[in-house]
């Protein structure tokens, strides 16, 4: 296995990555449970998108500022605080639907909250990963490793999810998803012999935020990866909060036909990230983003036609598949060109375009399916996916040729002059 997946050569990485598959399948039970006791409450489109809206907010308005603190703090130490308030999020989430006191404020609330934690928990853990990996040749595999776990409890969570409501109710997801972060606190506290990081000395912070942005900026590769994945996450992603509504109104089915059709999103996704975790280099991702955007276009826009459970899914498939590309060719490309000492901030600027922007579309998505339907949101969507891929096609020379030097000097692609000078 350590052939083909050279990132388990690390003893670190390896306690991480079992320690976070254990508790992202209790992340997305509670995911799946969330939408599903949302709807069952208000049987409301607009709420479910407001739902997405106030768990994914904040990473808009407080990444660029959490970029800044994760350059500074220990990542290790950051990570694990993060998992505890998130372990209590959840289960205060449990305790409340247990009890049958829970309202929509008090979801409100508790998702907001999840979201904070999450704005700065999510480029600390992207950050994480290169202290530890020994042989920096294995961060791209580690990259889409952490993606594949992303994926697999995507993929089994809502499954479980699914029958656990229709057994005993969404609050027994919420508590298994409680108890689930016990495993990845064990796996951080049993590391050893992390990599340093090279952590930026404090100054002030508006003095940092400009550095960040002007290094974003003065890039062309790292100014149009980022800005394609926040175009797709803007009108692409959201297609997730509409699914009780296509599970319940234009499938006929209940809790266990929007875990399937979860499912098959994860089962997509899952199989990108592994196909990504076998690459041997990153040379050639780049052309991926404009084929990935076309993939998730073309998917959602047949997804918004079907009335058959299973084209659905083949559908959901591909809409997984192509969502995942998107996400994990940004991260792997941005993780092997950036400044370590700028890492936190670029990598921040990448949680803000995925999570940031994908809460204001899925407000609007809730909005549009409430005056169009989700089938024609859904094929809208799609439409806007492919307009998205044919302008990054435009930026994909210019992209390429900041790119080059970089892999030039880190050796993964060979220089032409040292070559012609061999030869000669």
């Amino acid at each position: 296995m350590t052939l083909s997946f050279p990132a388990f050569r690390s003893r670190n990485y390896r306690l991480f990555f079992w320690g976070q598959s254990i508790s992202l399948i209790g992340t997305w039970m509670t995911r799946l449970a969330t939408s599903w006791l949302v709807y069952r409450l208000t049987d409301s489109a607009f709420l479910l998108g407001a739902v997405g809206f106030l768990g994914q907010i904040p990473t808009l308005f407080l990444s660029p500022l959490a970029g800044v603190w994760v350059d500074r703090w220990d990542r290790h130490r950051a990570l694990m605080i993060t998992q505890v308030l998130a372990m209590v999020q959840s289960l205060a989430l449990a305790a409340l639907t247990l009890t049958h006191t829970i309202n929509m404020p008090w979801i409100l609330v508790l998702t907001f909250l999840q979201g904070v934690i999450n704005t700065f928990e999510t480029p600390v853990r992207q950050s994480f990963v290169i202290q530890m990996i020994d042989d920096r040749s294995a961060l791209s595999n580690a990259i889409a490793l952490n993606s594949s776990i992303v994926n697999a409890g995507r993929l089994v969570g809502p499954a479980i999810a699914g029958l656990v409501i229709a057994w005993v109710g969404e609050g027994y997801c919420f508590l298994i998803d409680g108890i689930s972060y016990i495993a990845v606190l064990y796996s951080l506290s049993a590391m050893k012999n992390l990599l340093p990081s090279l952590r930026t000395p404090p100054r002030n912070i508006g003095q940092e935020l400009s550095e960040g942005w002007r290094y974003i900026i003065s890039s062309a590769a790292i100014r149009w990866i980022l800005l394609m994945l926040g175009l797709v996450s803007l009108i692409g992603m959201p297609f997730t909060v509409l699914l009780p509504i296509v599970a319940d109104k234009v499938l006929g089915g209940g809790p266990h036909t929007l875990g399937f059709l979860t499912a098959g999103t994860g089962v997509g996704a899952l199989t990108c990230a592994v196909t990504l975790a076998m690459r041997r280099s990153v040379v050639g991702l780049g052309k991926w983003l404009g084929i990935a955007a076309a993939i998730l276009g073309v998917s959602l826009i047949l997804f918004g036609l079907s009335h058959s459970f299973w084209w659905s899914m083949v559908l959901m498939f591909g809409a997984g598949y192509g969502m995942m590309q998107q996400i994990v060719t940004s991260n792997t490309i941005l993780q092997t060109i950036v400044d370590d000492d700028k890492r936190g901030r670029v990598m921040s600027f990448y949680s803000m375009s995925v999570f940031g922007f994908l809460p204001i579309g899925s407000l609007f998505a809730g909005m549009l399916a409430s005056w169009m339907g989700a089938p024609n949101t859904l094929i809208l969507g799609g439409a806007l996916c492919l307009l998205a891929s044919v302008w990054y096609f435009g930026r994909l020379p210019e992209i390429r040729r900041v790119i080059r030097p970089v892999y030039i000097e880190m050796g993964i692609v060979p220089d032409p002059a040292a070559i012609e000078s061999q030869r000669r």
